[in-house]
């Protein structure tokens, strides 16, 4: 019998890199198309040739295997084009947040050591304001929608079209080791300066490949397949744009790039392109959800993922009355970023909307290849009995080794082998994650733990709350007591809801067993809007700045 494993002759050492997900989608959609709202119609031909170009563009602009590129743009084709061809000739994707502030964003870049900026033209002027402070910035690179001539003080060394249009449409992509760093960015926590997170080509490609599984194969309320059309809502730069992008490509589905998000440009693309699937954060379907338009419109073939903070019962319930297909995710900017998802088991499926839906808010089962489990405060394992609440802490391929330059930061990540999320939750017996806060925000109050999430999606369930967020003020006899902050939905507004009303709902809640009596906050505050970060999660360190002990009086006591 021959033995397999001694075949003689050279055999390929056959690497998991960026570019091998590109040799699908060549040979079963050549011709399937990739628009940019509505300025830019091409195909995948196209995009595979304007990827080889813009590696010998770069090529012939001086970047070499190892610099890095520091890219600002809206979700476009042009940062799909990046997301492939600046990994493969070799060099370092740097996903630029440009809703920093120009001192964090001066950090960062700084900090990444970044060699290339390509930049779009909205965004000049928060470069030009810092420009003698960039240390490494040799070249920059012009992203242009519009046809008009700009006034920059900026030396600009190339547009980004002529540069494509004067470069070979082949380039030699190198064989590149699948442990090459192909990707990084920065993530801001509440205190100190942004962190770096970085992944090579095989942690993206494994995260894919996983992701596609996930979606793909699992019966799920939002399930992706080869005739779905693609549009992400969840900004290129926030941790790979949760990695579908690379997903959508190897699959060969027709995409959808909005370029800068403005209510009505999503949702003509969702109707006009027939947009069949998408990701975005609560805050975002919130928008869409309460435009007057969509109300008058046929969106029950749209399913989107939410992620980057808890769906609220109340705004599932919402998407799910206009027909939406919804579900949550959970991931964060260190691990790449999917961890779970919450998909439907297959005795779940014959339940009704209202049964189903609490599961789709849930933060999920992990997906393939993930490793979940929650600790104590000593690092003890917790059952999973869905009540004891710990860290979630995980493995899996795709996690971050550690922050960019940040030893002890790195160790702390990685403490005992696990990386620790910093996250607080509970495992049921069925194996669903359900997140009740970030360490740092659970509220304590006489010695007992409040879920500030928990609190959140009960208040959401009002019939006039748009967005509601809690938080624990000081309270020299409990320590912290739980404040409310909410939105109300435009019929609402001057119409009687007021702090008695809010906490007379959040009394019955009690009553009802779904939160604790010690759980009903003491003070509510009804604001035109609660305070964003750059990512569109709510922003607790704003939030308790606005309302300090100091500041108190803003808020109206019951």
């Amino acid at each position: 019998m021959t033995n397999l494993l001694n075949l003689s002759g050279e055999q390929y050492d056959y690497q998991l890199t960026i570019g091998k997900l590109l040799s699908t989608a060549a040979v079963i959609a050549p011709d399937q198309e990739i628009v940019y709202r509505d300025q830019v119609r091409m195909t995948y031909r196209d995009l595979i040739e304007r990827i080889n170009r813009l590696a010998a563009a770069l090529t012939n602009l001086g970047v070499n295997p190892g610099d890095t590129i520091s890219v600002f743009d809206y979700d476009s084709h042009r940062y799909l084009e990046s997301y492939f061809a600046i990994p493969m000739m070799g060099a370092v994707l740097h996903t630029m947040n440009w809703r920093l502030s120009p001192e964090q964003i001066e950090y960062t870049m700084n900090h990444a050591e970044a060699d290339v900026v390509m930049i779009h033209e909205d965004f000049l002027p928060l470069v030009e304001s810092i420009r003698d402070k960039l240390t490494t910035i040799k070249k920059i690179i012009l992203l242009k929608d519009s046809m008009e001539a700009l006034q920059t003080s900026l030396v600009i060394d190339a547009e980004y079209e002529d540069m494509l249009a004067q470069a070979s449409s082949h380039f030699d992509f190198p064989e590149l080791d699948e442990n090459t760093k192909a990707t990084t960015f920065y993530t801001t926590g509440t205190t100190g300066l942004p962190k770096g997170v970085y992944f090579s080509h095989k942690q993206l490609v494994v995260h894919t490949l996983s992701t596609c599984i996930t979606v793909g194969c699992y019966d799920t309320p939002v399930r992706f397949s080869s005739t779905d059309v693609y549009m992400p809502i969840t900004p290129m730069f926030h941790v790979h744009a949760w990695g579908f992008p690379y997903l959508a490509t190897m699959m060969g589905v027709k995409q959808v790039y909005p370029g800068k998000y403005e209510p009505e440009m999503l949702l003509k693309l969702i109707l006009g392109e027939r947009v069949t699937i998408s990701h975005c954060v609560p805050t975002i379907l919130q928008m869409l959800v309460s435009s007057p338009v969509a109300k008058k419109i046929d969106i029950t073939h749209w399913k989107v993922i939410i992620g980057g903070a808890r769906l609220p019962k109340g705004l599932a319930k919402d998407a799910m009355d206009l027909g939406i297909r919804i579900m949550a995710g959970y991931g964060m900017s260190e691990t790449c970023p999917v961890i779970s998802v919450s998909s439907l088991k297959p005795h779940m499926l014959d339940w009704d909307n209202e049964k189903k839906s609490d599961i789709v808010i849930k933060t999920g089962l992990p997906i393939p290849l993930v490793q979940v489990k929650i600790i104590d405060p000593d690092g003890n394992d917790l059952p999973n009995d869905g009540k004891s609440a710990g860290e979630i802490v995980v493995r899996t391929p795709w996690l971050t080794q550690g922050y960019f330059k940040d030893p002890e930061k790195s160790k702390e990540l990685w403490k005992d082998g696990w990386l620790h999320t910093g996250d607080v939750a509970n495992i049921d017996r069925e194996g669903y994650i359900q997140i009740t806060d970030r360490i740092k925000d659970v509220i304590k109050t006489g010695g007992e733990w409040i879920s500030s999430l928990d609190l959140e999606n009960v208040m959401s369930t009002h019939d006039a709350v748009a967005e509601a967020a809690a938080i624990g003020i000081p309270d020299k006899k409990w320590g912290e007591r739980p404040m409310m902050i909410v939105t109300l939905k435009p019929q609402f507004q001057g119409n009687g809801v007021n702090a008695a009303v809010l906490k007379e709902f959040m009394k019955q809640c009690a009553k009802e067993g779904k939160i604790p009596k010690y759980g009903i906050p003491d003070f509510y505050a009804i604001v035109d809007a609660i305070p964003k970060t750059s990512v569109g999660k709510t922003d607790k360190k704003e939030i308790r700045k606005l309302y300090s002990q100091e500041n108190l009086q803003i808020a109206a006591r019951s």
